[in-house]
């Protein structure tokens, strides 16, 4: 199994502090059947700066550690971006790195809202030859309320990534019910854990995929799993027509 986001670096964002946590995130990534996994620092979220070639170096750090420590997981290096409008000048400056070096970038936006000019900039960064990766859609309080703003992204090239612990529960039924929803709608493409540690922020892949194939069958859990591994070598990954989110009857009235 191929985890896409984590905070398994040690000392450089809210996530992992020491080079101890980041063995024990390891060791329970490999509990959950996780074999690669993708650091994904944050970067330029108003708190923290991680650009590409510190993230190269510490992850190669990361590597040897977990080596020497005899665990079976390959740190792959990535970046959890904020969206902000000198992406693609950072991008040019070699300051933003795509995941595992591919053409698929993940873009993070605000926890309250979507920027006017996300649907531009997302367009912009698939002119420029990536593709883009709302990561934790399902967890944005303006998505929450309006789900046709992902929708039109979506429809627009922009693929999805959906938190491994939103499908589980562990966000609430409000979020867990919008992951479903964006699950059967089409507009998810990716399934990852956005671990930070092994406490409050674990990995819950095994029990997303388990809650996927009861809801959509053992197919829908494949296609997340493949699309993952599709990403890392830099191929095109699967996707579908997306469609909108249907609003639920109750007693027969909208």
């Amino acid at each position: 199994m191929i985890d896409l986001h984590s905070h398994i670096l040690p000392g450089i964002d809210d996530g992992a502090q020491t080079l101890t946590d980041t063995i024990e995130m390891a060791k329970a990534a490999v509990d959950e059947g996780i074999t690669k996994i993708i650091a994904t620092p944050h970067h330029q979220n108003g708190k923290y700066i991680n650009i590409k070639s510190d993230i190269l170096v510490r992850t190669e750090a990361a590597n040897k550690a977990l080596t020497e420590a005899n665990i079976p997981l390959t740190i792959l290096p990535g970046q959890e971006t904020r969206i902000y409008g000198d992406i693609l000048e950072d991008l040019q400056k070699e300051e933003i790195l795509a995941l595992n070096d591919s053409n698929y970038l993940f873009i993070e936006m605000p926890t309250g809202h979507v920027p006017r000019y996300a649907e531009k900039l997302l367009f912009d960064i698939q002119m420029a030859g990536l593709t883009p990766i709302i990561v934790h859609p399902e967890r944005n309080s303006e998505i929450m309320q309006n789900p046709d703003i992902l929708y039109n992204l979506v429809k627009k090239g922009a693929l999805t990534q959906v938190t491994a612990g939103s499908i589980a529960g562990g966000f609430g039924k409000k979020i867990k019910k919008l992951s479903l929803d964006l699950i059967e709608a089409q507009q998810a493409h990716f399934i990852a854990s956005d671990a930070h540690n092994t406490s409050s922020r674990g990995f819950y892949m095994t029990d997303a995929y388990s809650e996927i194939s009861k809801e959509f069958g053992r197919q829908a859990a494949y296609y997340f799993k493949e699309n993952a591994e599709l990403l890392i070598e830099n191929q095109t990954v699967y996707k579908q027509n997306p469609e909108r989110i249907k609003k639920k009857k109750f007693l027969g009235i909208f």
